[in-house]
């Protein structure tokens, strides 16, 4: 990679405890109603495919997991070789969610306009979902 590397960074507060938030990240059958199809288990060393529709299969192996903290996998799909983190932060009665997609290398035209898509997202589209099954998930926030 160069020197043209770039990061997407998300930040969200969502109004949900870090457990409940940690549940709808690594329970597949929740990641399929809100976010993509998969055969995820928050294992380090996992391998497992995320359905992503007209981009093909994302192929991820999990790298690091801290229950209620930390989620980071890989991300190769195409031209992409890249690592997504999750961060839970309690924050009141909520979390504050920081993802961030490391490893775009924008002197590849492929990967740049991965990341110009990618990049809003994650906001407009991802985390929105996320925070629509949340809250539509019915019950305390817990």
């Amino acid at each position: 990679m160069t020197a043209g590397v770039r990061t997407i960074e998300v930040d969200e507060f969502l109004p949900h405890p870090a457990r409940r938030v940690w549940r709808a990240l690594v329970d597949p059958g929740e990641l399929a109603r809100w976010f993509v199809a998969t055969d995820f288990r928050p294992e380090v060393g996992h391998h497992f495919t995320l359905d992503t529709g007209p981009w093909g299969a994302t192929r991820c192996v999990v790298t690091a997991v801290e229950v209620e903290r930390l989620l980071r996998y890989t991300w190769r799909n195409g031209p992409l070789d890249t690592v997504v983190t999750w961060r839970l932060v309690p924050e009141g009665t909520g979390t504050r969610v920081l993802l961030e997609h490391h490893g775009f290398d924008l002197d590849d035209p492929a990967q740049r306009r991965a990341f110009n898509g990618m990049g809003g997202g994650w906001r407009s589209a991802v985390l929105a979902r996320l925070a629509d099954h949340l809250a539509e998930s019915g019950g305390p926030r817990t």
